[in-house]
């Protein structure tokens, strides 16, 4: 079956624009004009990526992914405008996994959320026969995609995932920011140092709530290492 994308925004050429250039690529759309109408749809429609715009009236992008997180880890990549760097990074931290800047090509928007999908969806395709990544209190369940800290569940978004499988899989390793965007994305989708910087600001955040205060440590002017784990 097709996946279904959820396309937020409150300009309805945007809307049209988007869901054109992904029904094109054989994936399903609906559609919602504002953030209310957005909590709404989700909360009775299943769907396997939500495009959020960051700024609407009444209810924002940043106030849906608060709420969406709050019970579901499901990929979100925002919208935003060239003046919005700042509501860019938040949207990251609140746990977006994505953006993609106004005025933006319909290609490189599919190209997003095919990667996404691919990453949130699809089993990995390397080293099949591993189910687990551990070091010391942490460990990942990875065909259930689920992340813990000794007995406590982590809600970690795909690419916060993606990135925290790496470290694993390499834990005495310091990784460049440029080999955790090989790891995280696809090498034709261009993403800045700024972006993985927040989605690593957010699981170090996510981590410390639950007591693991070193789930990754700064290797400064060389990139990041997984931490002590304890």
């Amino acid at each position: 079956m097709a996946k279904k994308i959820l396309v937020v925004d409150d300009d309805a050429h945007i809307r049209e624009v988007v869901q054109f250039a992904l029904e094109k690529a054989g994936l399903d759309t609906i559609e919602a004009g504002d953030g209310r109408r957005a909590l709404e749809v989700f909360s009775r429609t299943t769907v396997d990526l939500v495009i959020l715009d960051i700024t609407m009236p009444e209810i924002d992008g940043l106030a849906v992914c608060r709420e969406i997180r709050k019970s579901s880890d499901i990929p979100i990549l925002f919208l935003s405008s060239r003046a919005d760097e700042v509501d860019r990074v938040v949207g990251l931290e609140i746990g977006g996994d994505d953006y993609v800047t106004k005025p933006f090509s319909p290609r490189e928007l599919v190209a997003r959320v095919q990667v996404i999908l691919k990453r949130a969806l699809a089993k990995p395709a390397e080293a099949p026969d591993v189910r687990e990544l551990s070091r010391g209190a942490v460990r990942l369940d990875i065909p259930g995609h689920a992340a813990y800290w000794r007995d406590k569940k982590i809600q970690l978004t795909a690419t916060e995932f993606s990135i925290l499988k790496t470290f694993l899989r390499h834990p005495e390793q310091v990784l460049s920011r440029e080999q955790l965007i090989e790891a995280a994305y696809d090498n034709d989708i261009s993403i800045s140092d700024r972006t993985i910087d927040s989605h690593i600001r957010h699981v170090r955040d996510k981590y410390a709530k639950v007591g693991c205060k070193e789930i990754v440590e700064t290797v400064h002017g060389v990139g990041y290492k997984l931490g002590s784990c304890r």
